[in-house]
């Protein structure tokens, strides 16, 4: 079998993403996205080291943002919509690490999903 030389990753350049938080109370996961909805980086608490309860802290989405806008200030991106999902501790600090990085931030929206009263709850509990 031949062997077949890899190509060079090129770097991308992208002036607006969007940065998809989802915010548990057990941990932080961050995807940036393109407009289109391309993946280009990721980050969670876990992948930077924190273990255990440590990972739904704000000081550790606060190092996720921190982390990932260097590495977008690489990809010459100018502005980043942010989509914050869930109830978790990690969100402000997101935003507020995101914005200390100098990045600029258009719009901030909650996707959080909300039931319209959609599934019966279970049973109530017997003691």
């Amino acid at each position: 079998m031949a062997y077949k030389k890899k190509s060079k990753k090129t770097k991308r350049h992208v002036d607006s993403v969007i940065a998809h938080v989802k915010s548990s109370f057990n941990n932080t996961l961050v995807t940036i996205t393109t407009l289109d909805g391309d993946v280009l980086l990721s980050g969670s608490a876990g992948g930077l080291g924190f273990k255990g309860s440590r990972k739904g802290t704000p000081y550790a989405a606060g190092q996720i943002a921190s982390k990932l806008a260097t590495e977008m200030l690489g990809m010459k991106v100018k502005t980043v919509e942010v989509n914050l999902q869930g109830p978790g501790s990690g969100r402000d600090s997101f935003v507020r690490a995101m914005q200390s990085s100098g990045l600029n931030l258009s719009v901030l929206r909650d996707v959080t999903p909300l039931p319209h009263n959609g599934c019966r709850p279970p049973k109530k509990r017997r003691v």
